[in-house]
């Protein structure tokens, strides 16, 4: 298989954003190592192993096919001669505390405080090569890398230590950053051993790491790594940034997607003192000493765009349906307008075999029950837009930026300026989320465009409007079920069709014996790509709201039907562990109120949610016609193996259930004719403090399953657990996302 397509297993069908065509296209190997370090110690491993553990563990990124790795290096420590540890991984901090969790298991295997150790994350020059921060791969793919890293030092440190000391190796072990033997007469500290060496070791491939139930720093709640900085201020995001002589930037944008231009006049933009105006073909760009200077030339210029006629929200479903015809197997990512074969996708995704008949499964079951389910695509909203600082240095790029993919967002750059990557340096400061919208470097090429034209370093900073219009949405989509259930319960048939959302979370645990599951590529009017979850939030709803309806249909209890049908242990403990905390069949909801329950599985971790609501009188700024639906608290089981930090992990599942409020109730992009008419906070309803329920975290910990991530899957269950909520209080079943964008229309 050659390096592309090797290097395209594992992606789900909806990361779009990853096959996208270039946004612009303008007109340290071993000896080095000692150099950029300084006197101590190196471990590595060789990036051969890394990239396949990566591969083989379903990570990918558009940039990487032509990925210059280092020459035979994939992840590395140092031990300086002071003592501290220094760790370099190509992953990135957007907010979910990999940095902690990364940091305590290194700590853990190295036998060191926590606070000895310091990772260099997301900076093309100085880390190893990495696919990216998504989907849920961190933990269960670089953690057990950095810990073979640590242990393999662990041991070799072991042994020069021994040999410092003239004692045998087994008889030292590492407490506390220092080596002892057994009686402790003999010790000597780290920055002991790394005193004057000038060291590389290669780590070898047969090391084993240390098991969760062993775990003495990893396993327990640690406090956020460097959480100071960000509470009093001191850290610096991209927007922060300053360099000598930096400009301010500004992308004078098109008038509606698809738009191509016809003229422009930058006469007056170009007489402000300070203002220099940069166009290349479609690009039409600003730059100045100031925000306010630069933002003013960008609205003097008069641009004239030929927009073609599109789609809105109204045509939105019935446009997603048409697709073409059904292809199955291949490679590389599809036309649009086709049929995925879950069973073999062409770039990633999921799903079970078709199996048995749906014909048959049909005739079998007592009551047949055919729905439809429809999702709104919807925007990330991270608390930090985009933003870059591209500076030129000759013909070196070097660019700050917040972004999941800084190897990705290299390529990106080296592609549009036609330089070779090891020509472009990409730094990413931790960032304000990302939520899978960051994957794509598109501010960073405007902003280095611009600091190309302009011969010096420019800051280019997204509004939230640009934010809200130019960024890629979450998929919206349209899900078919047809399905057949036995009057005590049995499910018979289960045919699923998704058009356009994606595959992921599209599996099912449910035993069922006839089965036929499809996902459909459709011609999006919007740009759309990766989103926390992907398109398992969709397939959740539909399938958790559609059991819960065949559960009605024969009278059997939401919770029992489920587990009725389920065999799997790991789907079972958390369904009764959620259950357990909130009460589920011990009494019934009060006047006006309703409970919901949902449960799932996606990316390793396994989930149930129990929602209560309240259908309560609205608000004064409420449409007084509809009633308010509040969410009055959630309970919510996770498994994801063995939990590294509980007390991160509760956050996770925390900031995953209230980002999933949104999207459950209100959240939806509206759009008309090539533009999106709610790009502001003011039109585009986010979740506030008021919204936000009493919620219970279970963890359901592991010790025996390696760790799976977490930054996703916690986001799916709410939304199917407050749609049954709502039935259950009302008789009214809701089956489009979001629920009650005005309100709960009870009439």
């Amino acid at each position: 298989m050659n390096e592309q397509l090797d290097l395209t297993i594992g992606i789900e069908s909806e990361r779009y954003e990853l096959f996208e065509n270039p946004g612009y296209y303008f007109n340290f190997d071993r000896r080095d190592f000692i150099k950029a370090f300084g006197l101590g110690i190196v471990f590595i491993v060789p990036a051969a192993r890394a990239l396949a553990q990566q591969r083989g563990q379903g990570e990918s990124g558009r940039g990487g096919s032509n990925e210059r790795l280092p020459n035979d290096l994939g992840a590395w420590i140092h031990i300086d001669e002071d003592g501290g540890v220094t760790v370099f991984t190509g992953k990135v901090e957007v907010g979910q505390n990999t940095r902690t969790s990364l940091t305590q298991a290194v700590a853990d295997e190295l036998h060191v405080p926590i606070d000895s150790v310091h990772l260099v994350m997301g900076d093309t020059d100085l880390t190893p090569f990495d696919m990216g921060t998504f989907g849920s791969r961190s933990t269960p793919t670089m953690a057990p890398q950095l810990r073979k890293a640590a242990a393999a030092a662990r041991e070799m440190l072991i042994a020069m230590a021994a040999e410092q000391l003239k004692v045998a190796p087994g008889d030292l072990r590492i407490v506390d950053a220092r080596f002892l033997n057994h009686d402790k007469s003999k010790t000597l500290t780290l920055a002991e051993v790394a005193k004057g060496r000038k060291l590389v070791k290669v780590i070898p491939d047969d090391i084993a790491i240390t098991q969760p139930k062993d775990w003495t720093i990893a396993g327990a709640s640690a406090r956020k790594v460097e959480a100071k900085n960000f509470v009093t201020g001191k850290h610096r995001y991209t927007s922060d940034i300053k360099r000598e002589g930096m400009l301010y930037g500004k992308v004078v944008r098109p008038a509606t997607f698809n738009a191509t231009l016809v003229s422009v006049d930058t006469k007056a933009a170009e007489a402000m003192p300070g203002a220099k105006v940069v166009t290349d073909g479609n690009f039409i760009g600003v730059v100045a000493a100031d925000q306010q200077t630069v933002t003013k030339a960008a609205n003097a210029i008069a641009v004239d765009w030929k927009s073609p006629g599109q789609p809105s929200n109204a045509e939105l479903f019935d446009l997603l349906r048409k697709t073409g015809t059904e292809r199955r197997g291949g490679e590389g990512p599809r036309p649009q307008g086709s049929i995925v074969d879950v069973v073999n996708p062409p770039i990633g995704g999921g799903g079970s075999r078709p199996q048995g008949s749906i014909a048959d499964g049909l005739v079998a079951a007592d009551k047949k029950l055919e729905q439809t389910y429809t999702v709104q695509y919807i925007a990330h909203a991270p608390l930090e837009p985009r933003a870059a600082v591209a500076e030129w240095s000759g013909d070196q790029l070097t660019v700050w930026t917040g972004s999941q993919r800084p190897f990705g967002v290299r390529s990106e750059l080296a592609e549009a300026f036609h330089i070779s990557e090891d020509k472009v340096r990409v730094i990413v400061p931790d960032t304000g989320s990302g939520y899978g919208g960051k994957h794509t470097g598109e501010c960073a090429v405007e902003a280095a465009r611009l600091a190309k034209a302009a011969g010096k370093p420019v800051k280019l900073v997204w509004t939230r409007e640009e934010e809200f219009t130019w960024a890629y949405f979450r998929p919206a989509g349209v899900i078919d079920i047809k399905s057949g259930v036995k009057n005590d319960g049995t499910l018979t048939a289960w045919e699923f069709h998704n058009y356009n959302s994606g595959a992921a979370g599209i599996q099912i645990k449910y035993d069922i014996p006839n089965t036929d599951i499809r996902v459909h590529q459709s011609n999006s009017p919007l740009r759309q790509g990766s989103y926390r979850g992907l398109a398992a939030t969709a397939n959740h709803f539909a399938r958790e709201s559609h059991i819960d309806e065949l559960a009605h249909a024969v009278n059997i209890d939401p919770l029992e039907f489920r587990l009725k049908n389920i065999k799997d242990e790991r789907l079972r403990d958390v369904l009764q562990a959620a259950a357990k905390s909130f009460g589920w069949g011990k009494a019934k909801p009060a006047s006006g109120h309703g409970f919901g329950i949902a449960c799932g599985f996606e990316k390793g971790g396994y989930i149930a949610t129990c929602a209560e609501i309240a259908v309560e009188p609205p608000s004064d700024k409420e449409d007084k016609s509809n009633k308010r639906v509040r969410i009055v608290r959630v309970v919510e089981a996770f498994e994801c193996g063995a939990v590294v930090n509980p007390l991160h992990l509760k956050n996770q599942i925390e900031g995953a259930i209230t980002m999933a409020i949104g999207g459950a109730l209100f959240e939806s992009i509206q759009f008309e004719n090539g533009k999106i008419l709610n790009p502001h906070f003011a039109s585009y309803r986010v979740p506030r403090f008021a919204d936000s329920p009493a919620i219970e975290v279970v963890l359901v910990d592991r010790k025996d399953i390696p760790s799976a991530g977490a930054g996703e899957t916690p986001i799916v269950g709410l939304a199917p657990a407050v749609a049954n909520a709502i039935f259950n209080a009302t008789g009214l079943r809701l089956r489009s996302l979001p629920l009650i964008p005005k309100g709960l229309t009870t009439g």
